[in-house]
């Protein structure tokens, strides 16, 4: 798979983010979420399915990842 074009993506942050930044996601038009650090778009992107994103989000609200933030 060629590497999605980022140019004209709509990158959107959590309404929960604070001063210090936070992650950004879009939509490509291949129908990926690509996910960049706000504080340093220009660092790398990630790349995930639809299926992938699901999971992901799947694991936030079961609750998965809070032991991050102890």
């Amino acid at each position: 798979m060629s590497r999605p074009d980022l140019a004209d993506l709509s990158w959107r942050k959590s309404s929960f983010s604070g001063i210090n930044g936070c992650v950004e996601s879009a939509i490509t038009p291949e129908g990926l979420v690509a996910v960049r650090d706000s504080k340093n778009p220009d660092a790398g992107h990630q790349f995930y399915d639809r299926q992938e994103w699901i999971a992901f989000l799947a694991g936030v609200r079961n609750g998965e990842f809070d032991y991050f933030t102890n």
